[in-house]
């Protein structure tokens, strides 16, 4: 009697098993696909939330009076921009500005001093940013810009892509021959 008393209960307690797995595994796969901290939000607003922002081409311009400090500074940001998994498209150099600058004597218009000074450029392009990566990014950059120089950062456009390349004048001026003796041929159209 006793053990047809404990077969009956072991018989029920594993029913109740069976259906408490049951029971349960729905509600560990609907738990898998959301995270932690989502719990009690329902599923509405979740898929409302805002996708993080990304900066899609951006240009990390230098500029200083040193060209072997700009390049330097410019390998380092290139370096941790790939250490923190930021892709840099392209980095280049950019024809060198020249200044004249001069120094008046005090109250007058004598020129006492006069200087001419170059401006250095070199250009760091990073792609696809995330918002976070970008803020800490600049902190990095401005923690390594070397005294004397600055930083900007802007889009890249058109006009950054021009200035790159130094202009051909002979080839200018060929073409400016060209033009003051009449132009180019025209062009004979082709019987058929």
């Amino acid at each position: 009697m006793f053990s047809t008393k404990v077969l009956s209960l072991v018989k029920l307690n594993n029913t109740l098993k069976i259906h408490r797995i049951k029971t349960v595994v729905p509600l560990l796969q609907n738990n898998i696909k959301r995270h932690k901290n989502d719990l009690h939000e329902p599923d509405y607003l979740i898929s409302m939330e805002p996708d993080e922002p990304v900066y899609d081409c951006l240009n990390l311009q230098l500029k200083g009076y040193d060209f072997a400090l700009l390049e330097s500074c410019q390998a380092e940001i290139h370096r941790f921009a790939e250490v923190m998994g930021i892709q840099v498209d392209e980095c280049w150099a950019t024809p060198a500005q020249q200044l004249k600058v001069q120094r008046f004597k005090p109250k007058g218009t004598v020129v006492d001093a006069e200087y001419n000074l170059n401006v250095y450029e070199r250009n760091v392009q990073v792609v696809d940013v995330p918002a976070w990566a970008l803020g800490t990014l600049l902190r990095v950059a401005r923690a390594i810009l070397p005294e004397g120089c600055s930083l900007n950062v802007h889009e890249h456009t058109v006009e950054h892509e021009e200035i790159r390349y130094v202009p051909d004048n002979e080839l200018l001026d060929l073409k400016q021959q060209l033009e003051d003796m009449g132009g180019s041929r025209p062009e004979k159209k082709k019987r058929k």
